[in-house]
């Protein structure tokens, strides 16, 4: 399912299309250091359906939210680093758990 989700498979057009977006909105937010798709060898844009869904995420915080884009990039990091705290703590539950049992 990784896989699937992160391999560039959508041109700039379809990937417009599927957004609700123009094009050049795609370029602008590539430009702006939102979302950097994949390259062709014929240096084609080709965005995955992890980057159509991080595209709906910015999408969404702007249209929906009223979010600037320097708003939307905070609240994108603060996000990720939030993820990854959540997953040092649990792995940290998991190593007092085992330091716990270990010691019954």
């Amino acid at each position: 399912m990784e896989g699937e989700y992160s391999e560039p498979r959508y041109v700039i057009s379809v990937a417009a299309n599927m957004l609700g977006v123009h094009v050049q909105t795609l370029r602008y937010y590539e430009r702006a250091g939102m979302i950097e798709p994949s390259r062709s060898r014929g240096n084609r844009r080709l965005y995955s359906a992890g980057d159509i869904e991080h595209l709906r995420r910015i999408k969404t915080l702007i249209d929906d939210l009223g979010v600037n884009l320097a708003g939307v990039e905070v609240i994108i990091r603060m996000s990720q680093r939030m993820a990854e705290m959540e997953k040092e703590i649990q792995e940290l539950e998991q190593r007092i758990n085992r330091l716990t049992e270990a010691e019954s």
